[in-house]
């Protein structure tokens, strides 16, 4: 995951170096930033649902005339899909790139002296392989304290990063049978998700009235939000967090802009105003 946590660890870096050195405010800038980097993809999924709602009688349409016979279905189906220019796909992909980014930011946070304070990842095995330390993590404090210099590991450039917030180790792992302050991210993360989700399924049961339900999603994205919170460090679960706000601002946002009102009307006044010129050039061409 390198091809993907070095240039992420060097965004994170470039703006933690805007903010005081601090990681937290760094996670936060870069997921707004993000999210609305992703809004025209947000956006587009949003038509996609909105346009599959749209064209649901022609589907029930087709459904009523094929039958039991479901490759002639499919078939029909996928080409009405493209004459409507309606995508299948148009709602993954937002989730996709979220899923690849904190991939990448739980490696570049599970090795932050090489993905966030830019330390030759040599020196860094040569250390974790002479202390016998498994976890990279490990090595930041000693580092820090400047006891990693024979490695080559500077302490200047171990510093770079301030992984406290309020207190609060972002390094830390929380121990669900220990107590202690960093149980704030996983419990941040699950309410942060419980209410992204809780937003999400009335959306889209606005959009689309006749969807499945989406409680089954909405209680069990908060609890994986929570077993990630507990099992990585807490960096992780700040992010989960922010990123799930985020998100459900971004999409309630989007919502309110891209209802199926709004986008249905437009569609409409498309096709009546297509509607309109082919009348006019054909009067202009009987006469």
């Amino acid at each position: 995951m390198s091809f993907i946590s070095i240039p992420m660890g060097h965004v994170l870096s470039w703006i933690s170096s805007l903010v005081g050195n601090n990681f937290a405010a760094a996670v936060c800038i870069f997921t707004i930033l993000v999210n609305i980097l992703m809004l025209p993809l947000t956006m587009k999924s949003q038509k996609s649902t909105v346009q599959q709602t749209r064209i649901k009688p022609k589907l029930d349409a087709l459904k009523a005339k094929c039958g039991n016979d479901k490759q002639k279905y499919s078939r029909e189906m996928q080409e009405l899909y493209q004459r409507e220019g309606v995508s299948m796909s148009g709602g993954c992909m937002p989730l996709i790139l979220r899923m690849v980014l904190m991939m990448g930011i739980y490696w570049a946070i599970t090795n932050p002296l090489r993905y966030l304070c830019g330390i030759d990842a040599g020196a860094i095995k040569d250390a974790m392989s002479s202390l016998e330390i498994k976890n990279a993590m490990e090595l930041v404090p000693l580092a820090q304290a400047g006891e990693l210099s024979s490695f080559g590991i500077s302490a200047a450039k171990a510093q770079m990063i301030d992984f406290n917030l309020f207190g609060i180790n972002l390094l830390d792992d929380p121990v669900f049978t220990k107590p202690d302050w960093i149980w704030v991210m996983p419990i941040m993360s699950f309410v942060a998700q419980m209410a992204s989700s809780f937003v999400t399924m009335k959306i889209n049961k606005r959009n689309n009235p006749d969807a499945p339900s989406m409680a089954g999603m909405m209680f069990t994205m908060p609890f994986i939000s929570l077993w990630i919170g507990f099992s990585f460090p807490g960096a992780l679960g700040f992010y989960w967090a922010v990123s799930a706000i985020a998100g459900g601002a971004a999409q309630a946002f989007v919502s309110l802009k891209y209802g199926p009102d709004v986008i249905i009307a437009k569609e409409q006044s498309k096709e009546t105003y297509a509607r309109f010129k082919y009348e006019k050039n054909r009067k202009k061409t009987a006469q």
